[in-house]
């Protein structure tokens, strides 16, 4: 499928449908479209085409590759003008019976060594491919919007999909200059499965009164290194599409209590409140609206002097980034656990899934990327703690140049147990076969732009950070929504043995 003078047939015109066009058409090859409204077909081409010149305008095309590439787009008045395809690819409405129903017609139109491939977000391949009298050759090409630009292709193998198909598609979206990633058919793919928890827990922790979306997102960004945070993003995506696609992930997984949609993005969703598009979401847009500040603390007094215990684990380079701000560090050997201790006798602690209001004067500082990078930290504490002890650990971050945000006294934090949950999904996907290790990382940076493959990240943090975090989320909410799975159980602890074994 890779030689660039075989045709690609596109059916739907929409958004994706255009931009996958596009890309084949760019690669070199012949498209042609094809929608079941009449003149659609056409005006996506018109589009296409004029896309093509501001690439022209920009200077990331020549006139001549522009009006060859033109010149290889057409427009089909009806299916039977897909025969001679060597490719057809559907992007359709994500509605399981229309799209079993093109796939249907159109194996009775195209030759049998055709290859034909769904651009399905939520909807099971193996469910569409199973109404066709060839499955094997069904496969699914997911392309993330903007398909120009985003390079991630989720290349999807149904039950019946046979190898040689998912090899065909896996090297034509290689050939277009894309980097395709393998997986099999499972709810969400790869994606949309591991990335719900991103979503999930920043709409928690604003359920439950933690912080304010904006703050949220400000963690997520300033001290996380993800690109955007959670509310912000649902604004971009659209809080029906996101919420679709989270109901559809649950659904898939018979209501798993992990992928549990948001009730607060529920409202939103009733109310009319999508994002952007609608000019409100979680935030307000339009001319002279003021985007929320993160809540942020005021100055305060950097403590002189503090005592290490342990290693301070994946935060360990904050003892350096101590000393050289002038604080006094003694660190000493500490095998109940790793804090550090202020003047006042309180402690500071990483997020570890516990609350404060269990533990004698504690606050907790959320995980970070990269601590010294980090250009804000979350501080967590309960209402009764000691003031001067929050005072004193907002004055040594202060001190390190982070901004500084309270939030409310809830387990696990932020990015701490977000992160833990996408490491959890990600082992569980890995163990099950779904995709390799490489292809789980690759996916989540290239497809969400996360800041590491959650497999990475779980190697930079130690295999038993996310696994002990979760144990102690799952104890304050044993709903299993935070219960490990057995996959990172497994890959967590190291087998003992029984007393007296050899």
């Amino acid at each position: 499928m890779t030689a660039t003078d075989r045709l690609v047939g596109v059916v739907g015109t929409g958004t994706m449908g255009q931009g996958i066009a596009q890309v084949a058409l760019v690669a070199g090859h012949p498209v042609r479209l094809y929608d079941a409204v009449p003149g659609r077909a056409e005006s996506a081409a018109a589009a296409i085409a004029a896309r093509l010149d501001r690439l022209v305008e920009k200077g990331r095309m020549g006139a001549e590759e522009r009006t060859a590439a033109a010149a290889r787009l057409t427009a089909a008045g009806t299916l039977g003008e897909l025969a001679d395809a060597s490719l057809v690819v559907e992007a359709v409405l994500e509605q399981l019976d229309a799209k079993q129903k093109l796939f249907r017609d159109l194996e009775d139109i195209v030759a049998d060594d055709c290859l034909l491939a769904t651009n399905t977000s939520s909807l099971s391949v193996t469910a569409i491919g199973g109404a066709l009298r060839r499955p094997e050759r069904f496969v699914g090409l997911h392309f993330f919007n903007p398909a120009p630009l985003m390079p991630l292709v989720e290349v999807v193998s149904g039950s019946a999909t046979d190898v040689t198909a998912a090899t065909r598609a896996y090297e034509t979206a290689r050939a277009w200059g894309k980097t395709p990633v393998a997986c099999a058919d499972t709810p969400g793919f790869l994606v949309n499965r591991i990335a719900r928890p991103f979503y999930a827990e920043a709409f928690a922790v604003h359920e439950d009164q933690g912080a304010d979306p904006a703050t949220i997102d400000a963690v997520l960004r300033e001290s996380g290194g993800f690109k955007m945070g959670a509310f912000e993003l649902t604004d971009l995506i659209g809080q029906d599409v996101n919420e679709a696609v989270t109901r559809s992930v649950w659904e898939g997984f018979f209501q798993d209590v992990r992928f549990r949609p948001s009730l607060a993005q529920r409202r939103l969703v009733e109310a009319g409140r999508l994002g952007r598009k609608t000019g409100q979401g979680w935030y307000t847009y339009g001319d002279g609206e003021d985007r929320p500040e993160p809540h942020t603390a005021a100055p305060a007094e950097p403590p002189a002097h503090v005592t290490v215990e342990g290693d301070l684990e994946s935060a360990g380079e904050l003892i350096a980034m101590m000393r050289e701000a002038g604080i006094a560090v003694t660190q000493e050997d500490e095998d109940k656990g790793t804090r550090i201790v202020l003047p006042s006798g309180g402690q500071l602690v990483q997020a570890d899934g516990q609350t404060s209001i269990e533990f004698r004067d504690v606050v907790y500082f959320d995980l970070a990327l990269d601590y010294r990078a980090a250009t804000r930290i979350a501080l967590a504490t309960c209402q009764d703690g000691n003031p001067r002890t929050l005072k004193e650990a907002v004055g040594l971050f202060q001190a390190l140049g982070k901004k500084v945000s309270v939030i409310g006294d809830v387990p696990g934090m932020i990015v701490a147990r977000t992160v833990a949950r996408i490491i959890d999904l990600a082992h569980e996907a890995l163990t099950r076969g779904v995709a390799t290790e490489e292809d789980i990382d690759t996916a989540m940076r290239l497809g969400v732009n996360y800041p590491l493959g959650p497999l990475e990240w779980d190697r930079k943090l130690g295999r038993s950070w996310a696994c002990g975090v979760l144990e102690e989320l799952h104890e304050r909410d044993p709903s299993g929504r935070y219960a490990p799975s057995l996959a990172l159980l497994r890959h967590s602890y190291t087998p003992k043995k029984w007393e007296g074994s050899a």
